[in-house]
């Protein structure tokens, strides 16, 4: 949807030697500077992803949005369809109180009203004035449905990385945009927070960012399309063979009687593209109907763009030209065989004339089609197993019967974290009179979440943090790692003792542990979340639980857990996920979880309300899609070469039947007339099969790196 958008490159400059993979993007010093030295680039645009509580306009309900700079819509040509885009003046702090709607949102919330132009409506508590509307289809990035100004606010201690899109002048090169940023980033003051970090600038078409991850599995399902008409191609191509064989006698007449061979070969070519684009019409018929069960078959947000496949003018006029030259290709041998033949030996019953050459083309395509779909079937049982381990993984925590709730805290009201603490304190004690409630906790980033908050610390003693070494810091509440069943392997767990006033206390992970005190006790260390720790920033170890599971990838993260009710900064504990673990036989505690959050504040909406199961399925969900198109795919070119397998067979079978009559007669048994055309059967799919493996072994290769 964007204008130009070969111009459009994402902008980044980040360190490489991390444990973890950072999206690309520039921190928000380097981004100012930046945006102020560029020279390569006619503008550069920052934006981060963001979910607002819209409220006063039915229920409270979260919408998904971003921050975006003044520049955004300018950079990616796309204006507003009603109203204007952001001003220089609100992209500053204080001034910002603007929001632009998608369309989708307007129609949606305010009934395609263009009086909400000019209007205010509450976003987590604050008004902001309706300045424009999108164009219908727009929702970048990801499914965006509103967008208010980045307004950048700097923090002396800690810095924030958000992706940056730039469109390049017509006269530069990325090579050339590249070579400056690493320029511009090494002319800044250094961060002593960075020692002993790579960084590495990239200059990445925009679009890659967008599709990067769905394009394997595209090419994957793409080739998995290719290979079932192939074999659909051979599949038809024997049939015609063996139609062109049943009518030798009809076509040696034709030439006796004056028929020109290249009229018969007209005639056969004719029927060929007739057969295929009926073939190709009635795929169409399928697409329609199969598309709606395709779209809600995957996974939602998942998948790029997937709101806009449909079937249009293109889609129908390539399926009909695919079908079009697949009835020509494919059809061009048999229509040659039909017609080259002399009627004096066709008209003759005593040869067969289809023996030899075409018979072992006949054999050839069954060959290939049996290869094919060996492939495919290696790679859905590729697919299948990768599944099966995801599923029997040990994760480090028990997730069966637990239900999760996210919730955020609008600023208005929640600016404070002592207002945050007593929110959750409130909200724990009124979960935990749940009936049938088993164990109640909180956590600001729940594992498989996606999302959550990583950073360095300090140790203290004369051995200092290895460099480039970061851990997850999640929020947690007493009780959380008996809600999820994480094992503690030493010390205790967090209790409501541990609050503000009392010493501060943290938990680590196993991996934590053995890496900064190898063969020593953790418990009593001492670490500290500030670059620089005066006596009182010192936080005591007091229990080590177990490494968990915290992403799609399936990797266990080195983790420092902090009590919630020692959080004195309300951006750690503005965002909370309830665990409730229901005993076993108990009711759907999920609605009461809904009350129980209404009794406690009802302008703060649920968010994500659903069993820690299905959360781990969403978050394999993209696989688990392809798993399924993949085996479809394996499973119809399977029964399409067992189709052609057989149909080449039972043709043989009944041009050999004067053979296998004389052998009979000669003494045959029907026994070794069986195991003759058995074994031309088993010689086809060994064949078959062999072919087959250098294509499986390559697939393998491919999958791997992918899954």
């Amino acid at each position: 949807p964007f204008r130009d958008p070969g111009r459009l490159y994402a902008v980044s400059y980040l360190p490489t030697n991390l444990p973890f993979e950072l999206p690309p993007g520039l921190d928000d010093r380097l981004y100012l500077e930046y945006r102020r030295h560029d020279l390569r680039f006619e503008r550069v645009t920052g934006y981060q992803r963001q979910e607002l509580t819209l409220s006063g306009v039915g229920d409270a309900t979260r919408v998904p949005g971003a921050r975006a700079s003044a520049t955004f819509f300018a950079v990616l040509g796309v204006q507003p369809a009603v109203g204007r885009g952001f001003t220089p003046e609100e992209d500053e702090a204080g001034n910002d109180r603007v929001v632009i709607l998608s369309d989708l949102l307007w129609r949606t919330r305010f009934n395609g009203d263009r009086g909400v132009l000019g209007t205010t409506i509450v976003l987590d508590g604050i008004s902001r004035t309706v300045v424009g509307i999108m164009p219908r289809g727009f929702t970048f990035p990801a499914a965006s449905q509103l967008w208010t100004p980045l307004a950048l606010r700097l923090d002396p201690g800690n810095s924030f990385i958000f992706p940056v899109v730039g469109r390049l002048r017509t006269d530069a090169t990325p090579e050339q945009a590249k070579s400056e940023l690493v320029a511009i980033a090494r002319a800044m003051p250094a961060d002593p927070r960075a020692a002993g970090l790579t960084p590495a600038a990239a200059i990445i078409p925009l679009q890659d960012t967008v599709t990067g991850k769905a394009q394997a599995s595209l090419y994957i399902l793409a080739g998995a399309v290719a290979f079932v008409l192939l074999i659909a191609c051979a599949n038809v191509a024997n049939l015609l063979l063996i139609r062109a064989a049943t009518r030798r006698h009809e076509m040696a007449v034709r030439v006796a009687l004056g028929a020109s061979r290249a009229r018969i070969v007209r005639q056969l070519l004719t029927e060929s593209v007739l057969i295929a684009l009926l073939g190709g019409t009635a795929g169409i018929i399928v697409a329609f109907v199969g598309l709606h069960a395709l779209l809600a078959m995957a996974p939602a947000g998942r998948i790029p763009r997937i709101d806009e496949v449909h079937l249009n003018g293109w889609v129908l006029g390539f399926t009909l030209t695919v079908s079009l030259v697949t009835g020509i290709l494919f059809g061009v041998v048999p229509a040659r065989s039909g017609a080259r033949r002399e009627p004096r030996e066709a008209l003759s019953h005593g040869l067969r004339l289809l023996g030899g050459p075409h018979r072992r083309l006949r054999a050839g395509f069954v060959t290939g089609e049996i290869a094919l779909a060996l492939v495919l079937m290696t790679g859905a049982g590729l697919m299948i197993k990768s599944f099966l381990v995801m599923r029997s993984l040990d994760t480090g925590y028990d997730a069966s019967r637990v239900v999760t709730m996210a919730v955020d805290l609008p600023p208005i009201g929640y600016a404070e974290a002592t207002r945050n603490r007593a929110f959750h304190t409130h909200l724990l004690e009124r979960l935990a009179r749940i009936p049938g409630a088993d164990a109640v906790a909180a956590v600001s980033f729940r594992p498989m979440a996606g999302m959550g908050i990583m950073g360095n610390f300090s140790v203290e003693g004369p051995t200092p943090l290895p460099h480039g070494y970061s851990v997850d810091k999640p929020t947690v509440s007493p009780g959380y790692f008996r809600a999820l069943g994480i094992r503690i392997l030493a010390g205790r767990d967090f209790t409501p003792a541990d609050r503000g006033g009392a010493p501060g206390v943290v938990v680590v992970s196993q991996s934590v542990a053995r890496r900064l005190w190898p063969g020593q006790d953790a418990v009593g260390k001492r670490i500290s979340m500030q670059d620089d720790p005066g006596p009182t920033d010192w936080l005591t170890v007091i229990g080590v639980v177990n490494d968990v599971v915290q992403d799609e990838q399936l990797t266990r993260h080195s983790t420092i857990y902090l009590p919630y009710l020692q959080m004195t900064s309300p951006g750690f504990i503005n965002h909370m996920t309830y665990v409730v673990r229901p005993a076993p036989g108990a009711a759907n505690v999920a609605p009461a979880m809904r009350a129980a959050l209404r009794d406690v504040d009802r302008a703060v909406p649920a968010q994500a309300l659903q069993t820690m199961d299905q959360s781990m399925l969403d978050t394999i969900a993209e696989p688990v899609f392809q798993m399924r198109l993949l085996t479809g795919f394996a499973l119809l070119a399977l029964l399409l070469a067992a189709l052609g397998t057989y149909g080449v067979l039972a043709y043989d079978v009944t041009e050999r039947t004067r053979e296998i009559g004389l052998r009979l007669a000669l003494g045959a048994t029907p026994g070794n007339v069986l195991r003759m055309v058995l074994g031309r059967t088993a010689a086809l799919a060994l064949a078959g099969a062999l072919l087959g493996l250098g294509g499986a072994l390559l697939l393998t290769r491919v999958l791997t790196k992918s899954l």
